[in-house]
């Protein structure tokens, strides 16, 4: 069964129980919507109940895979999801990181500049120590981690800006970190670069490549080839680096 959480209609199809969002508005065709909450499903405004029945039957078989491809996708994110505790192992920069609560490096959730990081003689990962109590709950865990991230982003971040913009021949004049949930980077005309602090997790050619992209963007605001090749120029093989973070989910490094 599959429900949508502001489902008001409900059909079967292929012996499936789909329960969906259905309203109506100024369109001209029935259309379908399938995202993480389930399918929505918006119609004109004179088309009947019967004639929209038809319509999800005839494409039940994609909606379906769709669906199920959906859930599917939600269950491998969910099963990413961070367990935030001692010992917990997080991406940066395309390496593991063990997380490990040590109430000597620093005195309080306050101190954590004096975090070490630093590689574990035994271990092939590196160890990020918090100087956070051993009882510290997931939520201050997960607000140190963060904020050590986004220090780590930064730093990089502009190291990055201040090797390509010479090499596009641009200047880029703020930088941002941002929170958003469906893009990685953007860039204004007037030079002001954000850039997703969850990069920070990925392997440095990728954050090189984000870089890059939204440097040249300060060149050629839009994506034609004369973009891509401004690309191509400082970063070669920018066409695997893109697809190698479009296989991934912002949302994933929540």
């Amino acid at each position: 069964m599959f429900r949508h959480p502001l489902a008001n209609r409900e059909v079967t199809l292929q012996g499936a129980v789909v329960a969906y969002e259905f309203k109506r508005g100024q369109r001209r065709t029935i259309g379908f919507l399938i995202g993480p909450k389930g399918l929505a499903v918006r119609a004109p405004t004179w088309v009947s109940l019967a004639e929209v029945d038809t319509a999800l039957q005839e494409k039940s078989l994609w909606i379906l895979k769709k669906l199920g491809e959906s859930q599917a996708r939600q269950a491998r994110v969910a099963a990413q999801c961070m367990a935030w505790c001692d010992g917990a192992t997080l991406p940066f920069l395309g390496e593991s990181v063990d997380v490990r609560l040590d109430p000597q490096c620093a005195v309080g959730f306050a101190s954590v500049e004096s975090q070490a990081f630093e590689p574990e003689p035994s271990q092939p990962s590196r160890t990020l120590r918090l100087g956070l109590p051993l009882a510290a709950t997931p939520d201050q865990i997960r607000d140190a981690v963060q904020l050590w991230l986004m220090r780590q982003a930064r730093q990089r971040f502009i190291e990055r800006l201040d090797h390509f913009a010479p090499l596009l021949q641009v200047q880029w004049h703020k930088l941002s970190l941002s929170h958003a949930t469906t893009r990685w980077g953007s860039a204004r005309m007037d030079g002001a670069i954000r850039l997703n602090w969850r990069l920070i997790h990925f392997k440095p050619s990728v954050i090189d490549y984000v870089v890059a992209h939204e440097l040249s963007h300060l060149r050629v605001m839009n994506h034609s080839p004369r973009f891509w090749d401004t690309v191509r120029s400082v970063v070669p093989d920018y066409a695997l680096l893109r697809g190698q973070l479009k296989g991934e989910s912002v949302s994933r490094w929540a």
